[in-house]
């Protein structure tokens, strides 16, 4: 099983030495508080808000997965050239139509070089 890298796993000190690192890779849900059951509901993810990830054939986003707890929801795989092999903002999104039970959506990301990246829970 890959490791999963999330913001809370890093301190403080680390994330402000190592910023750009953990910027480009984190996933950041992006949507309304609250949704209405049975209606579309639009959930952004984005990765990146100051620095832009490569888009190289060997070091791109390979994919960005929506959950709600324990229940994957949505999946979108990206190739390599995506943002015109330069880097970029990679972002996502989701129309979900949530049930009658409640959301904790997360986003789980995945570098080709850097491994599986997974967002606070929204």
């Amino acid at each position: 099983m890959p490791r999963v890298f999330t913001p809370v796993d890093i301190s403080k000190e680390e994330k402000e030495v190592r910023k750009d690192y953990f910027d480009r890779h984190t996933p950041v849900i992006i949507c309304e508080d609250h949704a209405r059951e049975g209606e579309k509901f639009r959930v952004k993810v984005k990765l990146g808000t100051e620095y832009p990830h490569p888009d190289d054939p060997d070091h791109f986003i390979n994919y960005i997965q929506l959950w709600n707890r324990e229940t994957f929801l949505a999946e979108v795989h990206f190739a390599p050239g995506a943002l015109g092999n330069k880097p970029g903002h990679v972002e996502v999104d989701f129309y979900i139509v949530p049930g009658p039970v409640s959301m904790n959506l997360s986003a789980m990301a995945a570098c080709t070089k850097h491994g599986l990246w997974q967002s606070e829970s929204r």
